[in-house]
C-alpha cells in the first residue's frame, strides 16, 4: 500500500507536464459514472462531436445545450452534454480535429482526496519528512521551533519580551514557512466539518502517514499534529493565544533546514483566541474517548474555555501589524491575517463550546452573535462553520434557523447555472475571482451546497457542488486543472518555497492554487499576465503569489468538498 501511494504521487506529478491549450474544457481528473458530464468548447464551432473508446468506437454523441458569450472577453463558448455514458473507461472527446482524454470511473475523486490530505503531511514542520511516506519529497527537519522568543508585542508579566518558549510542530501555512493560529484553526474546522458528515468514508481513507497504523483515521491523526502545536500557542498564565509564530521577514526560496532566522510568537488577539477556542472545543468533542490520544480531550476543552474567557475580557484586541511595527522591534513583515470584526468568531466559538459542554450559557452566547444572513466560509468570516454545526444539530430551533438562512444563499447560487459559461454556480461574476478564489468562491460554496443537499433538500444541490469542482478541475476559461499533479494541464511552478527549493521538477501533488486574480498585485518586472479578464488573470510562475500560491486553508476547502463528493457520488 505504501509503495502504491508513493508511486501514485510521483506519477500524477509527472503526468501534469502534458499541456492542454486546445478548445476543449472538461474535468481532467474524471467523471463519476452517474454524474452529469458537461464539456465546454471554447471559440471553436462544435462540429463532429463524439466520444470514442480506446478502439476508436463511438460510445456517445454529445448534445449541444447552448452557446454563450463571456461577460468580459466576448469569447463564444458552446456548452455540451455527454449523455448516457455510465460505463467506466478511458475515452477520448473529439471536436473536429481536436481531442482530449475523457475519463469515467468509480471513485474518480478518490486519488485527489488522498493527495489533498497528504499535502498536510508534506507541510509538517519540525520533523523529518520520511521517504517511506513521501517518496522523492522526503526532506530533513527544519524550523524546530524549540527556541522561540516572545516578541515584545506579546509580552506579559510571566513571559516578558525576549523570553524563550518551545512551540514545535504544526503545518507551514502557505508558500511561506510561518504558522498562523487564525488560519490553522479555520483549516482544521473546515476539514473536521466534512469529517463529521462522512466518518465512514474517512475511516477508510489511508494516506500512508507515520500514524496510519494506529486505530484513528488518518485525517484525525493529521489534525492532531497541528492541534498539538496550537496548544503551545496559548499563554498558560492568562489563556490568551498568540496570533502567529513567525520570522520577522519571509524566508527566501530555500529548504527549511537552511533557514536560520530567529522565530517569534507575536501578539495575542481576540480572533486568534476565539478561533482557537472553537477548534479546541470541536476537537475535544471529536476526540473524546479516543484511545490513541486519551488525554487530549480534557486538555483541549480546558484550553478552549480559557481562551474564550480571555476573548470575553478582551473583545476587540485585533492584529495591526503596522501599529505594532511602529512600537516594537524587531519589525515583522509576514502575513497579517488581520480581521477587525470578531462577531463571527464569537459565534463559532460559542457554538462549539455549547455542543461540547451542553451549557446553555454558550447557546445563549451563540444566539447573541448569530449572523443575519449566510456567508461562505473563509478564514476572516467563520460564522458558516457554526451554521453548519447548527444545521446538523438536534436543536430544532437553531437547526431551522440555520437551514432558513442557508437555503436562499444556495438557491441564489444555483439560479444562473442554466445560462452560465461553464455550467457551474460560480464563474460568471467578476466577484467570483480574486485572491484565493478557487477555494473561497468555488470550493467553499460547494461545501455549503453539500450541507444543503444533506439537511435541506436531499438530492437537489449535490450536482451543483460537483459543477463547481468540475470548474476547478479543468472546465474553465484557461483549461487548467488547478490542482498540482492532476490532469493534463496543471500548475508546475506554484508560489511555494518547498516545491521551488527541493530540486524536484514537479511540485507536491494535490495542492490547490489560488487561481485567477484580476487585481494582479504581483504584476511587475518578473511577471506578465497574458490577460486582464477576471477568469484569465492567472500565471503559472513561482513569483505569482497573487494567483499561484498555495495555502492550507485553500487545501482544506478542496479536501472538504472532494472527499464528501467521493463519499456520496457513487
Amino acid at each position: 500500500m505504501k509503495k502504491i501511494i508513493i508511486m501514485a504521487l510521483t506519477a500524477f506529478a509527472a503526468y501534469a507536464n502534458a499541456q492542454n491549450d486546445g478548445a476543449i474544457r472538461l474535468n481532467q481528473v474524471g467523471y463519476l459514472p452517474q454524474q452529469e458530464k458537461i464539456v465546454v468548447i471554447d471559440q471553436v464551432a462544435p462540429k463532429k462531436l463524439s466520444v470514442v473508446d480506446q478502439n476508436g468506437k463511438v460510445v456517445a454523441k454529445p448534445k449541444v445545450l447552448r452557446t454563450v458569450t463571456s461577460p468580459w472577453s466576448g469569447k463564444k463558448r458552446t456548452v455540451v452534454l455527454v449523455p448516457g455514458l455510465t460505463e467506466s473507461g478511458n475515452y477520448t472527446f473529439k471536436c473536429g480535429k481536436e481531442s482530449m482524454p475523457f475519463i469515467v470511473k468509480e471513485g474518480a475523486l478518490n486519488d485527489l482526496s488522498k493527495a489533498a490530505l497528504k499535502m498536510f503531511y508534506l507541510m509538517r514542520t519540525a520533523v523529518p519528512i520520511e521517504r517511506q511516506y513521501a517518496g522523492e519529497y522526503a526532506r530533513p527537519a527544519g524550523h524546530p521551533d524549540n527556541q522561540v522568543m516572545i516578541h515584545p508585542a506579546a509580552a506579559s508579566r510571566i513571559r516578558p519580551g525576549g523570553s524563550v518558549i518551545s512551540s514545535p510542530g504544526g503545518w507551514y501555512d502557505a508558500g511561506d514557512y510561518n504558522k498562523y493560529v487564525v488560519n490553522s484553526s479555520f483549516s482544521i474546522g473546515m476539514m473536521l466539518a466534512s469529517y463529521e458528515q462522512n466518518k465512514e468514508y474517512f475511516e477508510q481513507l489511508n494516506v500512508n502517514i507515520p500514524e496510519s497504523k494506529n486505530s484513528t483515521p488518518d485525517i484525525l491523526d493529521e489534525m492532531m499534529f497541528n492541534l498539538e502545536w496550537l496548544l503551545t500557542m496559548q499563554d498558560p498564565s492568562d489563556g490568551g493565544v498568540y496570533h502567529k509564530l513567525t520570522d520577522p521577514n519571509f524566508d527566501g526560496f530555500v529548504m527549511p533546514s537552511e533557514c536560520h532566522q530567529q522565530r517569534y510568537v507575536v501578539a495575542k488577539t481576540t480572533t486568534a483566541a476565539l478561533d482557537f477556542a472553537a477548534v479546541m472545543a470541536m476537537a475535544a468533542r471529536i476526540f473524546e474517548g479516543n484511545v490513541d490520544y486519551p488525554d487530549f480531550s480534557v486538555k483541549a476543552a480546558n484550553a478552549a474555555v480559557r481562551a474564550y474567557l480571555w476573548a470575553k475580557d478582551n473583545p476587540a484586541v485585533y492584529y495591526r501589524q503596522n501599529q505594532l511595527n511602529a512600537q516594537f522591534e524587531p519589525k515583522v513583515f509576514t502575513g497579517a491575517y488581520d480581521d477587525e470584526n470578531a462577531t463571527d468568531e464569537f459565534f463559532w466559538a460559542a457554538t462549539e463550546l455549547y455542543l461540547f459542554t451542553c451549557n446553555d450559557n454558550y447557546r445563549d452566547e451563540a444566539r447573541k452573535y448569530q449572523p443575519a444572513s449566510f456567508a461562505r466560509p473563509v478564514w476572516g468570516l467563520v460564522s458558516a462553520l457554526g451554521v453548519y454545526e447548527w444545521m446538523a444539530s438536534e436543536d430544532e430551533q437553531m437547526s431551522e434557523w440555520a437551514k432558513n438562512i442557508v437555503k436562499p444563499y444556495c438557491d441564489q447560487l444555483v439560479a444562473g447555472v442554466a445560462k452560465s459559461n461553464f455550467q457551474s454556480p460560480c464563474g460568471d461574476r467578476k466577484s467570483d475571482f480574486g485572491w484565493g478564489c478557487l477555494a473561497e468562491e468555488f470550493c467553499a460554496p460547494a461545501l455549503t451546497l453539500l450541507f444543503a443537499d444533506k439537511y435541506i433538500e436531499p438530492g437537489k444541490y449535490r450536482n451543483y457542488a460537483q459543477q463547481n469542482i468540475d470548474y476547478v478541475l479543468g472546465r474553465n476559461a484557461l483549461g487548467y486543472c488547478y490542482v498540482t499533479g492532476f490532469g493534463q494541464k496543471s500548475p508546475m511552478h506554484p508560489h511555494h518555497r518547498l516545491s521551488e527549493a527541493d530540486g524536484i521538477t514537479a511540485p507536491f501533488p494535490g495542492m490547490l492554487v489560488g487561481g485567477p486574480n484580476p487585481m494582479q498585485q504581483d504584476k511587475g518586472s518578473q511577471l506578465t499576465y497574458l490577460s486582464d479578464f477576471p477568469d484569465e488573470s492567472y500565471v503559472d510562475h513561482m513569483a505569482s503569489y497573487a494567483s499561484n500560491e498555495i495555502a492550507i486553508n485553500w487545501n482544506a476547502s478542496l479536501l472538504a468538498v472532494v472527499s464528501w463528493l467521493d463519499a456520496i457520488m457513487k
